[in-house]
């Protein structure tokens, strides 16, 4: 899949709130995932597929709700590409959050190898 390919592949999966299935389908085995900052719940950085599946599923388990999800179209380089994501959610333990981040990803070979998340 050519960047812009993933790039579409991706914000239709999680305009649609399938993360995990974006992770499976887009993402390097050795893909790494960045934070803005480390958190209680949350290292700053998270290396391999499996430790972010798990980290997907952590998060998941913290959402009561997902009240609406929008993705921006996203801005492609030749093997990056950016875009911008915001959720109103209920969290379980500190009630309704309106987070916005500005996500960037790199390509390698296919697949999704870096996602760096900016709020």
């Amino acid at each position: 899949m050519t960047t812009q390919e993933i790039a579409d592949r991706l914000i239709a999966l999680c305009r649609e709130g399938k993360f995990h299935t974006a992770l499976e389908e887009l993402y390097s085995n050795d893909a790494v995932s960045i934070e803005a900052q480390a958190t209680p719940d949350f290292a700053k950085e998270t290396k391999g597929l499996e430790a972010i599946l798990e980290k997907g599923h952590k998060w998941a388990g913290m959402v009561e709700e997902t009240k609406n999800i929008e993705v921006s179209d996203a801005v492609v380089a030749t093997n990056s590409f950016a875009l911008t994501m915001r959720m109103e959610l209920v969290m379980k333990q500190h009630g309704p959050v309106d987070m916005k981040e500005l996500c960037i990803y790199t390509v390698k070979d296919g697949k999704i190898v870096s996602e760096q998340f900016i709020m």
